[in-house]
């Protein structure tokens, strides 16, 4: 095992299945020479060459298409969006292209489409975004997201390895505020499994990426006034680990969903209907969500601060669950 961060763990992945496996390859902007707009690839160019780790024009549909068509004949394609918020110009190529490839003729398409999202670094609305639900909605697609050094290794290994397309959600914020242990040897993590990072009995709190950070910190604060908040990071969104929701459901009989992404339409929204149809006996109170309002990400610091769910938005949440 090793202390690493989120960054390096991400980097370790990417340079360990390339060096074991010659069909993998890597293309996006500036990700050669300049090493990736987060220098998550810095080095790459000089071990694996120009025909491995590919610059290409600022052109995301025409670079999606050409990860597609090398897919197709048998590579394993891992694509980098320098922000994730630019994957819609590659939307079409991405839901009626990669996606529905295998439903129609039954060939798998197996790449990855890096995508650095999220807000907290005071970016703006075109470089803040969460854009995952717009993945989830598309079927033959699946959608990661890891919180920690540790699922973002295994968790992106177990991507390039599966012979669908992959939407790998890897937040800017957790890049290097995100530390963990993570092995040195080799390993992969399952898609579809999510994890407990934390045991409780009153309230199950359901979230993924950064927010799983700000979940624990405000888990520790209730658990000083006597409520023990289970915690639950879905690390894959879909498909959904339906199974872990419902059993920390039952468990604790009240339910908070967090998401850093909009509130309309949101994971959330999903989340709680499948509670619902599923587990209602089993609830206490109603089912309670914490998003971002339904507008752009702001520019401005505060307005970002204000905008974002954190710590203490959550702990707030549970405090009005624990006393319903």
């Amino acid at each position: 095992m090793a202390e690493m961060t989120y960054l390096e763990a991400i980097r370790q992945a990417l340079w360990e299945e390339m060096d074991q496996d010659d069909r993998v390859f890597l293309l996006g902007e500036d990700i050669g020479t300049y090493g990736g707009a987060f220098k998550i690839t810095q080095g790459f160019l000089d071990k694996f060459g120009e025909d491995r780790v590919i610059d290409t024009p600022l052109a995301e549909s025409g670079f999606v298409g050409a990860a597609i068509g090398a897919a197709l004949v048998g590579m394993r394609p891992v694509v980098e969006m320098q922000f994730a918020d630019f994957i819609s110009c590659a939307f079409d190529q991405i839901v009626n292209m990669a996606a529905k490839h295998h439903y129609r003729l039954g060939e798998p398409v197996p790449m990855v489409i890096r995508a650095p999202y999220g807000g907290r670094l005071h970016a703006g609305p075109f470089h803040s975004q969460c854009p995952e639900a717009w993945f989830i909605h598309s079927p033959g697609l699946k959608v990661v997201a890891p919180a920690t050094p540790y699922d973002a290794k295994g968790l992106l290994k177990a991507s390039i390895r599966d012979l669908n397309p992959v939407i790998y959600c890897e937040h800017k914020y957790l890049y290097r505020h995100a530390k963990g242990e993570v092995p040195i040897d080799d390993y992969v993590l399952p898609l579809g499994e999510a994890d407990i990072k934390r045991e409780g009995t009153d309230i199950a709190l359901i979230t993924y990426g950064a927010m799983v950070q700000q979940a624990l910190e405000a888990a520790d604060e209730m658990s000083q006034q006597g409520i023990e908040v289970e915690v639950v990071d879905l690390r894959t969104l879909c498909p959904l680990d339906t199974d872990a929701i419902l059993a920390s459901v039952k468990k604790t009989g009240k339910v908070l969903i967090v998401h850093e992404a909009p509130q309309v339409c949101g994971i959330g929204a999903e989340i709680a209907g499948v509670i619902a149809q599923e587990a209602f006996h089993y609830l206490d109170a109603p089912v309670t969500r914490l998003a971002a309002p339904h507008t752009p990400v702001p520019f401005s610091p505060p307005l970002e601060d204000f905008y974002l769910p954190n710590a203490t938005k959550i702990a707030a949440k549970l405090k009005d669950l624990a006393s319903y």
